[in-house]
């Protein structure tokens, strides 16, 4: 059994890029499993706007709390774990943004928009970002120059994504295609953690610009 799960892990890590360990794709799993997590605030503002942009605002100062508690030096059971855990290794010794401005990406999008272009800019945020990390991460090989280190099949994924789902929510093909061509544009520039603000609120102008 032993031999069989080990001869799995290492057909696994074969299938990774040379230079990426197991370590950081645990970690980048981990990121954009909350990052997904994002995608509940549409139907959430559905229900109710004003109480899912409360729960944003306070989640997000809660977190920002929390996490400065925790470059202190104080550890705060299970969050300080998950933040360990999901901190890539430019995040060592560091306030890990990315909940941050996840949370805050989500906010501006409900703030800004109404709720079709609001739920579209916010899949963006979740499922383009998100499969664009973990596709690029897992499986990137191409990278040219004009990516910045980016893959071609990260930015084919958040393309893919972003199709989909904006035409689920608009069920116009011209809108999905312009909310994906400008999400994959954006999520390409070097941003780091401050996409997850970009992508939103680039993402629902344009949005709103072609219903």
């Amino acid at each position: 059994m032993d031999h069989i799960m080990s001869s799995g892990s290492g057909l696994f890590t074969s299938l990774l890029p040379s230079k990426l360990s197991l370590k950081e794709v645990k970690t980048e799993i981990i990121r954009k499993s909350i990052h997904f997590l994002i995608a509940l605030s549409p139907s959430m503002a559905a229900v109710n706007r004003s109480v899912t942009m409360m729960l944003l605002t306070i989640g997000t100062l809660c977190y920002a709390y929390l996490e400065t508690l925790r470059l202190s030096g104080m550890k705060i059971g299970l969050i300080s774990s998950i933040t360990a855990m999901a901190s890539r290794s430019r995040d060592q010794g560091r306030f890990v943004m990315g909940p941050v401005t996840l949370g805050i990406g989500a906010l501006l999008a409900l703030l800004l928009y109404p709720s079709p272009v609001a739920s579209i800019a916010i899949y963006a945020l979740a499922f383009g970002d998100g499969f664009a990390s973990l596709v690029g991460k897992l499986f990137g090989q191409i990278r040219p120059v004009f990516l910045g280190g980016k893959s071609v099949e990260g930015s084919l994924a958040c393309f893919t994504a972003v199709l989909f789902a904006a035409y689920q929510v608009s069920y116009n093909y011209k809108t999905a295609l312009i909310a994906a061509i400008t999400a994959t544009i954006v999520e390409s520039l070097p941003l780091e953690d401050y996409d997850n603000l970009a992508i939103p609120i680039t993402v629902g102008f344009m949005a709103g610009l072609a219903f």
